[in-house]
């Protein structure tokens, strides 16, 4: 008599089949340095929040200038008909972390609507193979006390916001680390002290190296390029960002000089810090994917045509390398 198995175990166990013949048939067509069976390759899935299809040079920009990630393109694959599950944040989020369509998915609006025990993700998926997870920047998928939480999803460790609202401050007085407040004192009473992309690339480096002799799976969900929503409706920018770094001296509008700084720390920050791979995880094949979850700019972002004139794709993709 058959027995019948839920969607969770089905993927599970493919899972876990998948990852060991992908591994044994490149070790049988000896591939190297490509892991063998006992030594699947760590993932790291970066993704962007806001950045278009034609921002990066890879896609066609010409005025922002982003070469680690035009390397990683040219060295890898690109993925030129990938599409975000949906037009806003939680949704595409909750498409990516389970695989599902709008049409099946919990989450399809921006309601804050937890994930439920019940919803299989990456995470569960790669945890029950024997991978270290963890998630680092913008969640969206659960609120405190809530089933959604990414330490209930998959994760062992979780490090940033839970709340895609809060994520629109770069300066916040604290994020979350696992089930815990972590207090930001620096930016206490609206100072400025500790920009929070850059406290992401420092956890994040300390992910890799604290789980590098063992396999793993590290979701960096960076919040830029996206603006400050509620400060650009305040002040007409809602590019917050510390300096606008190369962009300074340039005759543009003050949000297009900060997206295009954002952009700049995003490329900096994924090229020489995340990389090589084999740098990474006791000298393993890691393999990196980098998504961009794009929408039409709003709340103080670029509006002026300067950078949008480059870009080559409108609406809402998702562009991997």
């Amino acid at each position: 008599m058959s027995q019948r198995i839920t969607r969770r175990e089905f993927f599970q166990r493919a899972g876990a089949g998948a990852l060991g013949l992908t591994a044994a048939s490149l070790s049988s067509r000896g591939e190297n340095p490509r892991p063998s069976a006992d030594r699947p390759p760590n993932i790291i899935f970066i993704l962007a929040d806001d950045l278009g299809y034609g921002d990066l040079g890879c896609y066609g920009q010409r005025l922002i200038k982003t070469p680690h990630l035009d390397r990683m393109a040219a060295e890898g694959m690109r993925f030129t008909q990938a599409y975000a599950a949906s037009t806003v944040c939680a949704p595409s989020r909750c498409g990516l972390m389970t695989g599902l369509h709008m049409g099946h998915a919990w989450i399809r609006g921006n309601q804050r609507i937890p994930l439920r025990p019940e919803d299989l993700t990456v995470a569960e998926l790669l945890k029950a193979t024997g991978y270290a997870t963890g998630i680092i920047g913008k969640w969206g998928l659960g609120e405190p006390g809530t089933t959604g939480v990414p330490n209930l999803q998959g994760f062992d460790y979780w490090f940033g916001y839970l709340n895609q609202r809060r994520a629109h401050s770069y300066y916040p007085e604290y994020v979350w680390e696992n089930t815990e407040r972590f207090a930001i004192p620096e930016n206490a009473g609206g100072r400025r002290g500790v920009y929070i992309h850059d406290l992401f690339t420092d956890r994040a480096l300390w992910f890799l190296e604290e789980h590098r002799d063992r396999p793993f799976f590290l979701y960096l969900a960076y919040t830029v390029p996206h603006a400050n929503n509620e400060l650009g409706r305040e002040t007409g920018n809602g590019m917050e960002v510390p300096d606008y770094g190369p962009y300074a001296d340039r005759d543009w509008p003050e949000p297009e000089k900060g997206f295009a700084a954002m952009v700049h720390r995003l490329d900096r920050d994924v090229g020489p810090s995340l990389g090589p791979p084999s740098r990474v995880g006791n000298r393993r094949t890691d393999d990196r994917l980098f998504l961009q979850r794009q929408r039409s700019s709003s709340g103080g972002g670029p509006r002026s045509g300067l950078l949008r004139q480059q870009r080559s794709a409108s609406g809402d993709q998702a562009r991997s390398l």
